[in-house]
């Protein structure tokens, strides 16, 4: 019999996938990645071995995710669209990576997901697997089943008694880890639709509470946030804390039409508070220690590195190569930013940094003004040279 190790949210389509994947044969490994999911693990590897897996394997990922993950894309300025933080995104290469890492424990020769035919993740599990060991066999379920609707599937899972978290009243399609929620599926499907209350996770009833003003304090060290409101906090404790504040206020909220990798458009909404704050925060301290040339130049990597993420490319040179350019933009991306915090928004609301740029002698325009205003005219000259009639 053929081992496969399944990656195993524990949700509606990969308790489906178990069952279904034993009855074409193969041993099941459930395997479940930790990357902050906030799921009640008991109840999850108690849902795979109903469903028939032979094993389940629980891999606590948090820290590596947000070190070796979420960390290199804030420092590269990464959001998809001008808007996605890439919470999702992040999380797929890191789970697919330690998926293999077992695959190969277990003497496993295949590996499967849970993702759909027309989703980006797929693209983002199977580009890693086959840059790490494209011997693995691949076994995407949801790709081949006969089942046509979540509807269909929920019938299944009650039909072989396999417990389940939703209902065909309530069928969303939830993705949740330290960076992010994303929510899609539903009613979310009609883009004209506004979001329903119960389709928010973290920052559901933001519109009802009496909140004030509140200003935040960020320290960075060469691009990375080590501490809030003046104590050191370790990565997970930070974004805990910054996510739970932000999403107090309504923070981090997008509802947005994007653009899938396999061509279409979904709606998708998400909630990421503290990577909103972090990513507001961090590039506004680059814009007080870097130089024009090289901000406005890395602004372009940031969209690149973005598109990357999305496009499951993070085993790849490119993404390498970007990440050498960007750890050397990070040198002097040490300081501390101000952030005030209102009902539904983040504003800068201050920034230090021993390596600013910024001289207040040169930028002012009372008497302690130092600025050579002389030397305007003939540089206004050169630059306008080659336009002159």
């Amino acid at each position: 019999m053929k081992k496969i190790v399944l990656a195993y949210s524990g949700g509606l389509d990969t308790s489906v996938a178990i069952k279904w994947l034993k009855d074409k044969g193969y041993e099941v490994i459930a395997y479940m990645a930790d990357v902050g999911q906030e799921k009640t693990t008991t109840a999850a590897i108690a849902r795979a071995k109903k469903a028939g897996a032979s094993k389940v394997v629980v891999k606590d990922l948090k820290k590596k995710f947000v070190t070796d993950y979420v960390w290199p894309a804030l420092k590269a300025g990464a959001v998809y669209e001008g808007r996605y933080t890439l919470a999702t995104a992040l999380s797929r290469p890191c789970i697919a990576a330690e998926q293999v890492a077992v695959a190969h424990a277990e003497k496993a020769t295949a590996v499967g997901h849970g993702c759909t035919g027309k989703g980006n993740d797929q693209v983002r599990f199977e580009v890693t697997i086959q840059a790490l060991d494209s011997s693995l066999e691949i076994l995407a379920p949801l790709r081949e089943w006969e089942f046509k609707s979540r509807d269909e599937e929920i019938d299944y899972a009650i039909k072989h008694r396999i417990p389940i978290d939703v209902t065909k009243k309530s069928s969303y399609s939830i993705d949740k880890n330290v960076w992010g929620v994303s929510v899609e599926s539903g009613v979310l499907e009609n883009p004209n639709i506004e979001p329903p209350q119960d389709s928010f996770q973290w920052t559901r009833g933001a519109e009802k509470r009496n909140l004030k003003d509140r200003v935040v304090t960020i320290e960075f060290n060469k691009g990375i946030p080590v501490g809030l409101d003046g104590k050191k906090l370790g990565p997970l404790e930070l974004i805990a804390k910054l996510n739970d504040t932000g999403a107090q206020y309504g923070i981090g909220r997008m509802d947005m039409i994007e653009n899938r990798l396999v061509g279409i458009k979904s709606r998708e909404t998400y909630e990421a508070p503290a990577a909103t704050i972090l990513m507001l925060a961090h590039a506004d301290l680059e814009s007080l220690v870097l130089d024009r040339e090289l901000l406005h130049y890395k602004q372009g990597i940031s969209q690149k590195y973005a598109d990357l993420v999305y496009y499951g490319l993070w085993f790849t040179p490119m993404r390498e190569a970007l990440d050498a350019f960007v750890e050397t933009t990070q040198k002097k991306v040490t300081g501390k930013v101000r952030v005030r915090l209102r009902k539904f928004s983040a504003n800068i609301v201050g920034r230090t940094s021993p390596f600013s740029r910024y001289n207040e002698n040169l930028a002012t325009y009372t008497a302690k003004d130092t600025f050579d205003h002389r030397l305007a005219k003939g540089f206004i000259d050169l630059w306008a040279l080659p336009y002159r009639k």
